[in-house]
């Protein structure tokens, strides 16, 4: 079965944009549309999350001005990947991470 390979970025105020992928192992045999699904019904308006409450790497720019930036990350997508994971955080870790959120 193929891995599960998650897009999500960082947006500032000022529209500049930083791109992250984790690629999970999927020994569970998960499918993108469930993961889709799980992940948009904790989603604050819809689109935005805490990266650490998901334990993901931040993407925050190297620089913090407080006129244009702020703590949220942007969902992007799931989907299928033969990519080798680059995580160490387990598929079913984050999803308990996720299960365990709760929207504002």
């Amino acid at each position: 079965m193929p891995n599960i390979k998650l897009h999500y970025l960082y947006r500032d105020g000022a529209n500049y944009k930083q791109f992250g992928v984790v690629v999970f192992d999927n020994p569970q045999h998960l499918t993108p549309v469930y993961l889709t699904s799980l992940i948009q019904s904790k989603l604050i308006d819809g689109t935005w999350f805490y990266a650490n409450q998901w334990q993901l790497p931040d993407l925050h720019f190297g620089t913090w001005d407080d006129e244009i930036d702020h703590t949220l990350h942007e969902f992007e997508m799931v989907e299928y990947t033969s990519e080798p994971p680059n995580t160490m955080l387990t598929l079913a870790r984050f999803i308990q991470r996720i299960e365990n959120t709760n929207r504002v």
